[in-house]
């Protein structure tokens, strides 16, 4: 009884380890450049500018919206989003002097964090689908709320990209909600807007 009641107490022990050690959204290959910021996450901003955001004959993106808790409702402020994306030629551009994650990324890349009302807003130009490639144009979009490690969701897509095909819709995993954005053109430049729902559809992510 005594060696049957220590192989059951090694097997809870075991898994309680395993569960507080697995990692909530799964495999996240680059989701740890979140932190690379330059800037503390506690100094970021609810807005930011991309770089090489300009209306210097562009019409940049506009995008804003809230990120709400797991319950879908109540406004989770002091996330950090981590984005990131390629140019107008879908290339991921370099300077030349890149170190981590912005080798990969190249350096339009920026980093923000929701205010005390869940909202966010970026502005960037609009990037382009990658050379020869089916895949739609697409903004990178990594998470880091407070207590859960970082976390991967449905990149920022754009509704009226003819290589968003409605069978590529269809499989989308919608990690964070639908990451399609609706474009306006409000003459100066486009604004979008996208809500994010922490958790949803993330695996394993912890029941509140």
């Amino acid at each position: 009884m005594k060696n049957l009641a220590f192989i059951l107490f090694i097997t809870v022990l075991a898994t309680t380890c395993l569960a507080q050690t697995k990692k909530v959204g799964g495999v996240c290959e680059g989701c740890e450049a979140i932190y690379e910021s330059p800037i503390p996450f506690e100094q970021l901003k609810s807005f930011v500018l991309l770089p090489g955001t300009t209306w210097n004959g562009k019409k940049p993106l506009g995008i804003n919206g809230v990120v709400y808790k797991a319950d879908g409702k109540t406004p989770a402020p002091g996330v950090v989003l981590y984005l990131y994306h390629t140019d107008e030629t879908g290339h991921y551009p370099k300077k030349g002097d890149e170190k981590g994650w912005a080798k990969r990324h190249g350096y339009i890349r920026d980093w923000l964090k929701t205010n005390e009302k869940g909202e966010y807003k970026f502005g960037t130009l609009r990037p382009a689908s990658y050379p020869d490639s089916p895949v739609p144009a697409h903004i990178h979009v990594t998470i880091k709320e407070p207590g859960i490690n970082e976390y991967y969701i449905d990149e920022f897509l754009f509704a009226d990209d003819p290589l968003l095909t409605a069978e590529k819709r269809d499989h989308l995993p919608n990690r964070g909600g639908s990451g399609i954005v609706k474009l306006i053109d409000v003459g100066n430049m486009y604004k979008g807007e996208r809500n994010i729902y922490l958790g949803k559809n993330i695996p394993d992510y912890p029941l509140k």
